[in-house]
Parts: structure tokens; C-alpha cells; sequence
């Protein structure tokens, strides 16, 4: 074997173990941010930011409405955009996924 040769069989051999490394640590990060999501929200601490974003958006809003109720394109841009997002998380939230347990190779069902 070459010089080349060896130096281009060790960058192989050095990606196949970078590539390996990175998707273990990809695992430990997922499993990490899983078992966050899973302990990391209270009711409690959903329903004070829950409140919080919702003072924001009526703050806004009735800014907008008593202070610049002739600009219609505001007064539209206000009322609309809070709606829409608010849209987006009501179907998210209705939404019915199925997640099927992952399928062993020779099991029929």
C-alpha cells in the first residue's frame, strides 16, 4: 500500500467513526429532551404563561383599538394574527395522530 492509500483509508475509517459518534450522541440528546418534555411542564406553569400570553395580546389589541381604530390595515393585522395562531394551536391540539409500536421483522400481524 501507498501513502495515499493509507491516508485515504484512515479518513474513511475516521468519518465511519465520527458518523458513529455523532449519531450516539444524537440518541442521548433525543432521549435527554424527551424525558425534559415529559417532566419539565406543570399545569401550573403552563396556565401562567398561558395567562401572560393572552394580557399580551389583549394589551395590544386594546391599544390598537382605542388608540389607531382609523387604520383599518392595523386595526385587521392586530385582530387577525393572534387568530391565526391561535387557529394553528386548536387544530394541533385536536388533531388525532396514531403512533403504531414499531413492527418486529418475522411477526405478522
Amino acid at each position: 500500500m501507498t501513502g495515499a492509500e493509507l491516508l485515504i483509508g484512515g479518513m474513511v475509517v475516521l468519518a465511519v467513526v465520527m458518523a458513529v459518534a455523532k449519531g450516539a450522541a444524537r440518541r442521548r440528546r433525543a432521549r435527554a429532551a424527551a424525558a425534559v418534555a415529559e417532566l419539565g411542564t406543570s399545569p401550573v406553569s403552563l396556565l401562567g404563561r398561558v395567562l401572560v400570553s393572552a394580557g399580551v395580546i389583549v394589551g395590544v389589541q386594546w391599544l390598537v383599538i382605542t388608540r389607531y381604530a382609523d387604520n383599518v390595515t392595523l386595526l385587521l393585522m392586530v385582530l387577525a394574527v393572534p387568530a391565526l395562531i391561535t387557529a394553528v394551536a386548536v387544530v394541533r391540539l385536536l388533531t388525532v395522530t396514531v403512533v403504531d409500536p414499531p413492527h418486529r421483522r418475522g411477526v405478522r400481524r
